[in-house]
């Protein structure tokens, strides 16, 4: 049931509890473009989502709660003003509130999957995932420009996270181009588990005015890919050379194409197969037990 303006549910019923996958985002190609004045990049990029990730659960409460599990919850910052999920579960509230929906308490667990800022959206998958959670627990619903300026809001990359499907992102990251005929792509993805900051990946570029995607036509996605690049790749290399030795062992692995993830450290190795890429992951995990390895799968842009 859609709870409208001016409309409430009877008290005694508490809302169901909401499961939302927060996906894993995947930089199959990210071409520096510029930056903006305000000291935004400019970027380009090919992006794809997993079918694994981080998941929040949503459900009835006496008051506001968040919590967290999993492997990588205690790496997470749970204070309002740098959590995503509490900036996305305040903006969304504030935004329905004014438009005279019902927003009672909620509890939201957050199961932590993803390797920490690691080039694969995870606290940006989070938000978006909050923010589809949130609306279908709360059975409220916001206008399309509303909905997208509140998730610029929460960061560049929540955009495209809160669509979900493989596109391509232009500008900041807000304008962006659905690509439905993006194959699903078995893949295995590796992570060193070696803190990189972003923000020195940028400030190593050697240059922020490289060449944009090229026109891009479907068909032989896997012929195409490897004629694009991760701009970022090199500077993070220099700073985490652990970064090098992982595609390494993709590429040793069989991999198609292997290249990093957003500003890193996570590296991607394109397989032909998902039964190779689960064969692949189990022997890198096996070789790098402290390393971060996962098969997956992309999700369709169809």
């Amino acid at each position: 049931m859609l709870v409208r303006p001016g409309a409430q549910e009877p008290k005694d019923i508490l809302p169901s509890p909401v499961t939302e996958l927060a996906t894993a985002k995947i930089n199959l190609a990210l071409h520096v473009t510029g930056q903006r004045a305000d000291g935004y990049h400019l970027l380009d990029s090919i992006v794809t989502f997993a079918d694994i990730g981080d998941r929040l659960h949503f459900s009835a409460s006496g008051e506001d709660v968040f919590s967290l599990s999993g492997r990588f919850s205690e790496t997470l910052a749970t204070e309002a003003g740098s959590n995503l999920v509490i900036r996305a579960r305040d903006g969304l509230r504030s935004l329905l509130a004014a438009a005279g929906f019902e927003t009672p308490p909620v509890a939201i667990h957050l199961e932590k999957n993803l390797p920490v800022a690691s080039g694969i959206g995870g606290g940006s998958a989070d938000a978006a995932a909050t923010l589809r959670g949130l609306l279908r627990f709360w059975q409220a619903e916001l206008p399309p420009a509303d909905l997208a300026r509140l998730a610029l809001s929460l960061g560049a990359d929540v955009p495209m996270c809160l669509q979900g499907k493989p596109l391509i992102a232009r500008g900041i990251g807000d304008d962006l181009t659905p690509l439905p005929d993006l194959p699903r792509l078995a893949l295995v993805l590796g992570n060193p588990l070696c803190s990189v900051s972003t923000p020195q990946v940028f400030a190593r570029l050697a240059s922020k005015q490289n060449m944009p995607l090229p026109p891009l036509e479907n068909g032989d996605w896997i012929r195409i890919l490897p004629t694009l690049r991760n701009d970022l790749e090199e500077p993070a290399r220099e700073l985490a050379p652990q970064i090098g030795e992982l595609s390494v062992l993709l590429d040793g692995e069989g991999s198609l194409l292997t290249r990093m993830s957003g500003s890193g450290a996570t590296c991607f190795g394109v397989f032909a197969s998902r039964a190779e890429a689960d064969r692949a992951a189990a022997r890198l995990q096996a070789l790098k037990p402290a390393w971060y390895f996962q098969a997956t799968t992309t999700v369709s842009g169809a």
